[in-house]
């Protein structure tokens, strides 16, 4: 099973990004998932945690997500304890930094940075990570392929905000696969 969470802020999108990861790998790519969030009293800007688990089988476990696979910060802000608690030896965090030496040598995980922000002020005009991060957290992971997250951006967002989505997907996913 792969077990993801994702880290945010209220209105980036990170419980959004958690659902549409799950629909790419189940709807589009045969597997079962499970996404979902966990946050205190909503707000926009507050703390938040995105969930997502991908299995090739059934998936019976509904409880939070503590060792994970993979970590994904949608905002560096919110790097410290919660980031790096429940990491397994082979966990990789891939975090959206315009300064990825500012995380080397911290843990001794794999560490993928790109800097989400910039490409989502490029493609959407507003700093709009999240499809960014999934971009970057599927080129890293190879568990569900780009074409399936293309296709669940596709049916599961607005289609005006569509079709941005799934040009800053994909320049995310060839930035990490190029590096």
């Amino acid at each position: 099973m792969i077990e993801v969470r994702w880290h945010g802020r209220g209105g980036q999108g990170s419980f959004t990004i958690a659902k549409l990861l799950g629909m790419a790998a189940s709807v589009y790519g045969g597997k079962y998932a499970q996404a979902f969030p966990s946050f205190g009293p909503e707000r926009r800007g507050a703390p938040v945690l995105g969930f997502t688990r991908i299995d090739e089988k059934k998936i019976t476990d509904r409880s939070e997500v503590d060792r994970c696979d993979y970590v994904v910060v949608l905002d560096e802000t919110l790097w410290g304890d919660s980031v790096l608690s429940g990491l397994k030896k082979d966990t990789v965090i891939i975090v959206n930094t315009d300064r990825p030496e500012k995380y080397s040598g911290i843990v001794e995980n794999k560490i993928v940075a790109i800097d989400g922000t910039k490409l989502a002020l490029e493609i959407l005009g507003r700093p709009i990570t999240n499809t960014a991060m999934m971009g970057a957290l599927i080129a890293v992971g190879g568990f569900v392929s780009l074409d399936d997250c293309k296709k669940a951006i596709e049916n599961g967002m607005h289609a005006r905000i569509a079709k941005k989505n799934i040009l800053l997907i994909d320049k995310a996913y060839n930035m990490v696969k190029e590096a």
